[in-house]
């Protein structure tokens, strides 16, 4: 049974390929090429605060312990999922034995967008003292989850996913460390693709491949193994964060921009990842209304019919009508006439005055209304000819013609400008008269 107790656990694949060196760092050329950030950064002999922002698997942990080993650093690291204000405060007396003994210290803390407000001003004067270098690590936009003192304080590095390019060396050089196990060229784009540039994801379906290929005695991977004997998830795809927001943007620009085969992408895209169908079914209804609006009607009653045969259908069928729905939005006629008439018209109203209804156009259901005048020399437009009270007036005494609405030169907007053309020559004519 001792001997049971005295194994040391096997470090995942992942751990054992953790780069050494700049050197043997795969990805993030734009920052630790010559020349770039980070590697002047480690040139100048001097650690910074920092804050790496970029998706899961890419290096931030490495980088970050790298420095610590490049300046001689003592490496202390916290996770702000399980760590709070007393964490924080047994590092720093953890800092300043260190700065004792001579020795300087880089605090981690990964996830720094999990701490809250004033888990983040608690890490301010130690930040600001020199007691410790910051090096904080997030996946969400550091604009929005850290606070602004915190991040004037720190240099702000993106990183990238690796490329396939790049996954694909980091697999040559996980294969050394597999033994003699081979991969045929459709299993590594298999595994490559559900690695989706996470070097981590890459490294972990690897170390499964190879413990199923053991158990099953092979020693050649082929794709059709890999779906056997893996669970290959979808795409990454975080519902809250960043990616979430950046693929609704893009969705929503390739729609505006007439493309229908990126709308359609970004939509199976964010489907693939477990978006919910009917979240993007209120996001093309907006879509219709706010880039296509009265140039094509059809679009809005498209965009509604794709919503409500989702909720008749459910998934996967319905998701087609979705599909089709980005379609004809993308090809259909743009106008943002209506949405920027809107718009502009909300903001006039927020910040003028409370206007007197003109009393012609007030109701007049009391016979003292009517002898206040309410009511008074309306004309009823149907009883005009083509229906049309050429002169009258529909906004308050003293306003002028605002002008917001302004129709494109596009779809049907077209008929629409004819005609508001041909009703204000009317009206100029009513009133010459």
């Amino acid at each position: 049974m001792s001997d049971l107790f005295s194994h040391t656990p096997q470090a995942p694949l992942a751990e054992l390929l953790r780069p050494k060196s700049l050197e043997e760092v795969i990805g993030q050329t734009h920052l630790l090429g010559p020349g770039k950030p980070l590697r002047l950064a480690f040139q100048s002999g001097k650690p910074h605060s920092m804050i790496l922002w970029g998706p899961p698997g890419v290096g931030k942990t490495t980088l970050a312990r790298l420095t610590a080993a490049a300046f001689q650093c003592v490496f202390i690291a916290l996770s702000a999922v399980f760590s709070g204000v007393k964490d924080i405060r047994s590092a720093m007396e953890q800092a300043e034995q260190n700065l004792a003994l001579g020795k300087h210290t880089i605090l981690f803390v990964d996830e720094i967008h999990r701490f809250n407000k004033s888990q983040q001003d608690a890490l301010l004067p130690y930040a600001e003292s020199g007691l410790v270098t910051l090096i904080g690590a997030t996946t969400e936009n550091p604009s929005f989850e850290v606070n602004s003192a915190l991040l004037s304080r720190a240099q702000v590095y993106v990183l990238k996913s690796l490329t396939d390019e790049e996954l694909k060396f980091l697999l040559v050089r996980a294969k050394k460390a597999l033994g003699d196990l081979e991969f045929e060229d459709k299993a590594v784009d298999t595994i490559i693709g559900y690695a989706d540039g996470d070097a981590r994801r890459l490294l972990n379906l690897l170390e499964q491949a190879s413990i199923a290929a053991q158990v099953s005695g092979i020693t050649a991977i082929t794709a059709d193994f890999l779906h056997q004997a893996l669970t290959l998830n979808v795409r990454r795809f975080d519902k809250d964060g960043d990616n979430f927001y950046d693929q609704i943007s893009a969705l929503h620009k390739s729609v505006r921009g007439s493309h229908p085969d990126a709308a359609l992408y970004w939509l199976t895209r964010m489907l693939d990842g477990g978006a919910d169908p009917r979240y993007l079914a209120r996001r093309i209804v907006r879509m219709a209304w706010e880039d296509i609006g009265l140039a094509d009607p059809r679009a809005l009653q498209i965009a509604n019919d794709a919503a409500a045969t989702y909720e008749r259908l459910g998934s996967p069928e319905g998701e087609l009508a979705l599909g089709q729905a980005v379609i004809y939005l993308a090809v259909a006629a743009k106008s943002n006439a209506g949405y920027k008439a809107y718009n502009q018209a909300m903001a006039f109203v927020k910040q003028d005055q409370s206007r007197e209804v003109p009393v012609h156009l007030r109701n007049a259901p009391t016979r003292l209304m009517r002898e206040l005048g309410y009511g008074h020399a309306y004309r009823y437009a149907h009883d005009e000819p083509d229906a049309y009270a050429a002169g009258e007036t529909y906004l308050p005494e003293g306003m002028a013609e605002p002008g917001w609405y302004q129709p494109v030169p596009r779809g049907l907007e077209l008929k629409i400008a004819d005609k508001l053309a041909q009703l204000k020559k009317r009206d100029e004519e009513a009133g010459g008269q």
